[in-house]
This record gives structure tokens, sequence and C-alpha cells, in this order.
């Protein structure tokens, strides 16, 4: 297997972002039409945190002893209109440089709960990998 190929090979380059205007609606209409599960929120370019479809599940399922006497649909549209992106993302994710090596991010996914990390460069959003790019890359190798 080759040793030092840079996260930037195999990153997903072409984002589908969301901003702290955008509504948690828009978050899961997002995460389900294009089949990810982690979106980078931005403001231009500048990474501001990470949208996870789990944070969604999180909120979602910490609403549901509360709002007993809501239909399961309900559930989500009662959470939704309670909280924002940036109250629900994950402020300052750990973010890697274009450089860093797929053995370096593994080593660090391999150490934490979260699947994905945004590719940073210059302060400017350039990417996002996660643990599908990682096994993608893994079963080319064979």
């Amino acid at each position: 297997m080759k040793q030092r190929i840079p996260v930037s090979q195999i990153m997903t380059k072409d984002l589908i972002t969301l901003n702290v205007s955008n509504t948690l609606y828009d978050a899961e209409k997002l995460l389900k039409n294009h089949k990810i599960r982690h979106i980078p929120v931005v403001e231009d370019k500048k990474l501001l945190g990470v949208l996870s479809y789990s944070d969604l599940l999180k909120i979602s399922y910490a609403d549901v002893e509360e709002a007993e006497d809501v239909e399961t649909d309900g559930v989500s549209a009662v959470v939704y209109d309670i909280f924002s992106i940036s109250q629900v993302m994950t402020k300052s994710p750990m973010i890697v440089e274009p450089n860093t090596t797929i053995k370096e991010v593994v080593e660090i996914l391999s150490e934490q709960t979260f699947h994905s990390i945004p590719v940073v460069e210059n302060g400017e959003l350039k990417g996002i990998v996660t643990t599908t790019d990682i096994l993608k890359y893994l079963l080319k190798q064979y």
C-alpha cells in the first residue's frame, strides 16, 4: 500500500454546504437527497462547523419524550422549529490540511467518535474526508 498519499486525493471536493441562515429542514433535505451524512456549515468559504445526520437524530430523539402527544413525523417538525443550524452543528471541528496523509487522517478518526474531517487550506474549506472516502480508497487497493 502507498504510504504518503495526501488526503486531497480522496477527499470529497464537490461539496454540499449549509450556512447559518438555512433551516434544519433544509439540512435534512440535503442529507437525504444527496445520500450524505455530514454537511459543512460555511460563511463564504470559511468553515463555521459541521452538521451531521446524527446531530439531527440526537435532537429529534431528545425531544420525543417531551412531545409524546405529537405524532412521530411531528417530532422533527417541533424540534426543527426550536433549534437553528448554529445551535445543533459541531462548532470548531477538527480540521486537516490537503497535504495531511491518509494514514494521519485514519489515525485521527480511529481515536475519535466523529466520522468526517473538513479539509481546510489558508482558512478556506477545500473538501471533506469521511470514513466512506477512506473505505473506498482501501477497497481500490485490493
